[in-house]
């Protein structure tokens, strides 16, 4: 249920056809962590579907698991470049003096806002009272408490989808372009795709600072826009998703009129 209304909702805005696609966005006072901060990224959502000969995705364990443990090393090869100290959880159960399901809380939390901030920053159902002032957004006293518990300055989210056309997905697609040469053309059925989102949390303050999401995706099955199975497509989008972190709109303003 969540996976298809992220998707849904930023649909719209980041419709893409053969191409990337990202839209980040950021409090209005946001720099992006540097110096001797500590970052605390969980453990990644991440599921990886084929696409049936009827359009439909059916999820895949052992796609997933391997994309999952990719995923994993490209964030820590790419947050090693960062500075800072970071901890990447490969499992809930793993932070000292926190249960998996006070972990797992923090996720739904940020679920749940990430929900809201997909619907009202992507797909424009804009709401007047957050229209053009940065996110604005809280995962509220909860998270400045975990942050408390666990002593980490951040915590950065992410959830990722990736699909596979299947052979006989592939194989109709064939047929329908072959009937173009007869005289009838079959309805474009469309390939496979790839979303994810990063969320990056302030956890002195329980504020969402920064959001940013990723979608590409193919209306030719078969066709690849990156394949998060293999390290190099997991590289790639982490890469895309967190590779340039972008300052609020007012710290660009003010680095504008220094220079």
């Amino acid at each position: 249920m969540r996976r298809s209304f992220l998707l849904a909702a930023v649909a719209a805005s980041l419709a893409t056809s053969g191409c990337v696609q990202t839209r980040q966005f950021a409090d209005l006072q946001f720099t992006p962590p540097q110096g001797d901060y500590k970052l605390l990224v969980l453990r990644p959502d991440v599921q990886v579907s084929s696409v049936t000969t009827g359009g439909l995705p059916e999820a895949r364990a052992d796609w997933t698991e391997q994309a999952r443990a990719n995923v994993i090393a490209a964030l820590r090869a790419q947050q090693a470049d960062r500075g800072g100290k970071t901890l990447v959880l490969e499992r809930r159960d793993s932070l000292p003096g926190l249960s998996a399901e006070q972990v797992a809380e923090m996720e739904r939390l940020n679920a749940a806002v990430s929900q809201s901030i997909a619907l009202h920053k992507y797909s424009g159902y804009t709401l007047p009272t957050k229209r053009r002032r940065g996110l604005e957004y809280t995962l509220g006293q909860d998270a400045i408490e975990f942050g408390r518990r666990t002593g980490y300055d951040y915590a950065l989210f992410m959830h990722a989808e990736d699909s596979f056309a299947s052979g006989g997905r592939v194989a109709l697609q064939v047929l329908g372009i072959a009937g173009c040469f007869v005289g009838f053309c079959a309805p474009n059925i469309g390939g496979a795709g790839q979303f994810a989102y990063a969320s990056l949390v302030d956890l002195r303050t329980g504020e969402v600072v920064w959001f940013n999401v990723l979608q590409t995706g193919s209306q030719i099955a078969g066709i690849k826009m990156g394949d998060i199975r293999s390290p190099d497509g997991a590289a790639q989008m982490v890469e895309r998703l967190l590779g340039r972190m972008k300052p609020g709109r007012d710290v660009r303003r003010a680095q504008r009129a220094r220079s």
